[in-house]
């Protein structure tokens, strides 16, 4: 029996297509961007979304961590570090 496209749930969907609407300018800067990398088009905004959310993943993961600082003892480290 040929699949219709349906995710089965032995084989996770490891690709999608997604359909953007792009302003002129980043249509038209994507190409050049890619052409410079060295990569397709696709790959490079793939990496460059891969990129953002890895960013905005660290942003998160740190604010996590400052949430339990010391202020008075990151001072202090910090006072005590030979210039």
């Amino acid at each position: 029996m040929r699949e219709t496209g349906a995710l089965s749930p032995r084989k996770p969907a490891l690709k999608t297509r997604i359909f953007l609407t792009l302003p002129r300018s980043l249509k038209k800067a994507a190409p050049e961007f890619a052409a410079k990398d060295g990569v397709s088009v696709n790959q490079y905004i793939a990496l460059t979304l891969a990129e953002k959310i890895g960013a905005r993943g660290e942003e998160a993961f740190f604010a996590g961590l400052g949430k339990n600082g010391n202020t008075a003892r990151a001072i202090a480290l910090l006072e005590g570090r030979p210039e």
